[in-house]
């Protein structure tokens, strides 16, 4: 079986991060050969370099590349792949027209989130009604998610993100980040998401400042892409600064989450959110925004909490509870954990990923 992977980039993200950790498993397999095909030169997970599959680059020279359908089409006929696994909804644009061409099956994974603005001014949503006519299997990592799509039923598969434990055998300690951030305070919470108008880190930090006013033993992590932005930093009241670290988008991540307490993530709109995956591997009570795929993940009471969207008030009152619940704390860590365990393994992920593709090719 020989199967093309495009994805428009390859940056610090969750499905990048998908991508990469379903790579690292099928290179492993004798009767799977796999060749990569991105749109930018980014590369985030390095790790990619040094799986020995050719990575193909195809950059656009403007926002819409007509002549990228010809590179592509050029691309598959010396390739001759079984299946193009097309990752984001630009790549599904490009990817239907030569597949047809060529007949070969095409399976969209454009479907990562939970979309709210069901309309063609959505370009996500105008891309999914043009693409998944001519897709054979259309791919999300929610139920959720390909509810809000309204995949066709006979096409639609749910394959959840699966986390591989290797990642955090050799962690940086939490003393050692402690210092590297200069962090006195007996608690640190945290948020690890790009600043974007998906994620809403006014309500996380609304919420800080409410906790701030009642208590000075939290920190405040930010960690993501543009976390440390001047925008960001507008957000932050300057009496509670000393309290907020603001950190942009870092490596070794999972250090970084082993050492925070509790873990937030405030959002919009959500797939399967990799962070909360992360959160929960650690072993780390979580706080979430209620919707779309976190619900799949997250249980509610059992592995942490489900706030209300947009609330800062709740969400500054459960953090306030599990910090002076040091039991319930880690309750909830070790539940996360189980349940990562039991129902978001990567060896779960990559199973249902190879079922998927020799179903496509009956």
């Amino acid at each position: 079986m020989r199967i093309l992977f495009f994805i428009n980039t390859l940056g610090a993200g969750g499905k990048e991060r998908r991508l990469t950790e379903l790579m690292k498993a099928l290179v492993l397999r004798q009767d799977i050969e796999i060749d990569l095909v991105i749109m930018s030169d980014e590369i985030h997970y390095k790790e990619i370099l040094d799986l020995g599959i050719n990575i193909h680059t195809l950059l656009r020279k403007s926002r819409f590349d007509i002549f990228v359908f010809y590179r592509f089409y050029q691309l598959c006929r010396r390739y001759r792949p079984d299946i193009v696994h097309c990752w984001d909804s630009m790549t599904a644009v490009y990817s239907v027209p030569v597949c047809k061409a060529l007949r070969i099956k095409l399976i969209n994974g454009m479907v990562t989130n939970s979309i709210t603005q069901q309309s063609i001014l959505n370009k996500h949503w105008l891309r999914a009604k043009l693409t998944f006519l001519f897709s054979d299997y259309i791919v999300g990592n929610s139920h959720a998610g390909l509810k809000a799509y309204q995949v066709p039923e006979r096409k639609g598969i749910v394959i959840y993100n699966g986390f591989n434990f290797d990642r955090i055998n050799n962690l940086v300690t939490g003393n050692l980040i402690r210092d590297e951030l200069k962090i006195n305070t007996k608690y640190i919470v945290g948020m690890v998401a790009t600043f974007s108008k998906y994620k809403d880190y006014e309500t996380y930090f609304k919420s800080a400042h409410l906790l701030l006013q009642r208590r000075k033993d939290v920190t405040f992590l930010a960690i993501g892409n543009g976390t440390d932005s001047d925008y960001s930093k507008r957000s932050i009241n300057k009496q509670y600064s000393e309290y907020f670290r603001l950190l942009g988008k870092k490596n070794d991540i999972e250090s970084y989450i082993d050492a925070i307490d509790i873990c937030v993530l405030a959002t919009f709109t959500e797939g399967i959110s990799n962070s909360i995956m992360e959160y929960m591997a650690l072993g780390k009570p979580v706080i979430a925004t209620d919707g779309g795929g976190t619900n799949e993940l997250v249980l509610d009471n059992i592995t942490g909490f489900l706030v209300k969207p947009s609330d800062p008030e709740e969400l500054s009152e459960k953090i306030d509870m599990l910090i002076k619940d040091n039991n319930l704390r880690i309750t909830m860590g070790m539940a996360g954990r189980q349940r990562i365990t039991d129902k978001f393994s990567i060896n779960h992920m990559v199973g249902k990923y190879i079922f998927m593709y020799k179903a496509a090719l009956k």
